[in-house]
């Protein structure tokens, strides 16, 4: 029996050898893609790489686990460090707890509204904004919609880079707002 054995693997290692075998020059597949994507040690990039010739969308890279974010309200959370002088913003914690992917935060506007301070047309360089009226109103001016009236409850977003200004708010006016990514970049314009 032992000796079958032998014949047996002589003859798998043979078979083996005469397969063809893969080389550099071979194109690779999205299973082999994904195989290298799993392996522990092997450059993401390469598999990214692979599918991204073939035609196919490479997934995302891979962003830190994010954490959970509880904030409870604190007057002395609002504070005169963000965007505009104007206001005074409460971070929620969610630019932390998401490495970057998002902010959010709580703004009260300070009163009363002075329009040559706050009426300056602008744009972010943001993925995605939303604005949610939690008290008060807001009249703002968005490009391609004109003069809108917000009120408590009212909720819009803001596409990339629009142009928009706020126009005039209430003495009480406060706003959710959650932007992506949680950096971005504001740009005043003259006209």
């Amino acid at each position: 029996m032992a000796k079958k054995s032998r014949t047996t693997k002589s003859a798998s290692r043979a078979a083996a050898k005469a397969a063809p075998r893969k080389t550099a020059k071979t194109k690779p597949t999205a299973k082999a893609a994904a195989k290298t994507l799993a392996k522990p040690g092997r450059a993401a990039s390469s598999a990214r790489k692979a599918l991204a010739s073939q035609g196919r969308p490479a997934p995302a890279p891979r962003r830190p686990k994010q954490k959970v974010a509880i904030s409870h309200l604190n007057e002395a959370d609002f504070k005169a460090d963000g965007l505009r002088a104007y206001a005074h913003y409460r971070d929620l914690g969610i630019a932390a707890a998401t490495h970057g992917l998002a902010r959010a935060h709580v703004i009260r506007m300070l009163p009363p509204c002075n329009p040559q301070e706050v009426s300056k047309l602008h744009t972010h360089a943001v993925d995605f904004q939303m604005v949610y009226v939690l008290k008060g109103w807001v009249k703002s001016y968005l490009e391609g919609v004109g003069e809108t009236l917000m009120k408590e409850g009212s909720c819009w977003t803001q596409p990339p880079k629009i142009r928009h200004m706020i126009l005039d708010y209430s003495d009480d006016v406060e706003l959710l707002e959650v932007i992506l990514p949680a950096d971005f970049k504001t740009v005043e314009l003259t006209t």
